[in-house]
């Protein structure tokens, strides 16, 4: 069984339910590369060096430096951040239920599972679990775990509650500060607007995630397999091994 990377409660009014969090088993299945030195089997190696001398630095050298005004930088050591770093939350203060609908899926960031803690606690969870799920709600909080004050969602799924980490909202950025070209409105004749409507409809299915797999990485899975078996690699009318 997983082991829970935090424990606490949720709690809302008088309501307090005790809970462990783990990570929801998502994967990166990016397919990663070392580096070499092209005809040798030399790894290439990375070092923290300084800009100026050119001097490799060990890291207990080394500070953090925030660029502020003018180029200049703020040096903050270790210790000066731990001084002001909150406080490890045992508690996931629900301050609003939202409507699921509600919430831009531009804002989750990285999801996570809230199971029972301890003794007692699967009825209260379960009546929670029910309530959300019947409701269609999604309660918001924030909490602290590792160092960091989270902004959180937890909603119902299946048979477990959900806990979506989410971006604040001066982390997501206005797109139109970031693309010039946007439309600000438009008119559409009738029969336009009806075949595009007319062609969404045509191509709306029920949403099953084991419909879609990553094509490109299989293709690369592939390619490393016929490798490592000493095949034959075409590439664009040219062999190479």
């Amino acid at each position: 069984m997983a082991r829970p990377i935090w424990t606490g409660s949720v709690a809302f009014g008088l309501v307090n339910v005790h809970v462990a969090l783990y990570s929801a088993g998502t994967e990166d299945k990016t397919i990663h590369f070392n580096q070499f030195e092209a005809g040798t089997s030399d790894r290439i190696r990375y070092k923290r060096v300084n800009e100026r001398t050119g001097d490799e630095v060990k890291l207990p050298d080394i500070v953090r430096g925030h660029k502020v005004a003018n180029g200049d930088y703020v040096l903050i050591t270790d210790e000066e951040l731990e001084a002001v770093e909150p406080g490890r939350s045992r508690t996931i203060d629900i301050t609003d239920f939202i409507e699921i609908t509600e919430i831009d899926p531009i804002y989750y960031q990285r999801a996570y599972y809230l199971g029972p803690q301890g003794e007692g606690a699967t009825r209260p969870y379960a009546l929670l679990h029910r309530a959300m799920a019947d409701s269609g709600r999604a309660g918001i909080a924030t909490f602290l775990m590792h160092g960091k004050q989270y902004l959180v969602a937890i909603r119902a799924r299946a048979d477990v509650l959900a806990l979506q980490t989410m971006y604040f909202p001066d982390e997501v950025r206005d797109p139109r500060a970031e693309i010039d070209n946007l439309p600000t409105g438009g008119e559409f004749s009738d029969r336009e607007l009806a075949m595009a409507k007319q062609l969404i409809r045509s191509m709306t299915a029920k949403w099953d995630p084991g419909n879609y797999r990553d094509t490109y990485r299989e293709r690369v899975d592939d390619l490393i397999a016929r490798k490592r078996r000493g095949e034959e690699i075409v590439m664009g009318g040219r062999a190479g091994r």
